[in-house]
């Protein structure tokens, strides 16, 4: 069984994400989402458990070989521990290669049995990250069309609420 792991922080998830998440599901038997908890992102909007339950929601019916976990290790350790060949990553830009790439290199270094595949995403969406949903979101702009609709309000709500108090 060929088990791959898609990582990231998803804070929030962004019809992105799901895009790869989803194109990753017809390469292998299984799919594993880690939200990864990222020590250098302290102020996440979301907890941890609140994005693995983002994800679930958001993942269309009809993808039946994916897990959502969350880990605070090293993603080589982690991939190791579920007998994961192949780290999954999502490139938007070229500006994102350099930085995926040395990750790449890292976990190759930390586990010789993975492999990171990436996958361009969909042009649609190469503009798209977490960060320019929060922002857009702040500043009032709509995001429905940049996360799923399955959790639009909790996003919006949550970055409200932090926003009323900074």
């Amino acid at each position: 069984m060929k088990i791959a792991v898609c990582p990231g922080s998803f804070d929030p998830v962004t019809n992105g994400h799901i895009d790869i998440i989803t194109r990753a599901s017809k390469l292998f038997d299984k799919v594993i989402v880690v939200v990864m908890v990222n020590y250098h992102k302290p102020n996440s909007y979301f907890t941890a458990s609140e994005r693995v339950e983002l994800i679930k929601r958001s993942i269309p019916g009809d993808i039946k070989n994916c897990e959502i976990e969350m880990y605070g290790g090293l993603l080589a350790e982690y991939c190791e521990k579920k007998g994961a060949s192949v780290i999954v990553k999502g490139l938007r830009a070229v500006s994102d290669f350099e930085y995926e790439f040395q990750q790449a290199l890292t976990n190759k270094q930390l586990n010789p049995g993975i492999e990171t595949l990436f996958i361009t995403t969909d042009q649609k969406y190469m503009f798209l990250s977490s960060s320019i949903v929060k922002q857009v979101s702040e500043f009032g702009g709509d995001i429905r069309q940049f996360v799923p609709a399955q959790v639009h309000d909790d996003i919006v709500k949550r970055i409200k609420e932090r926003n009323r108090f900074e």
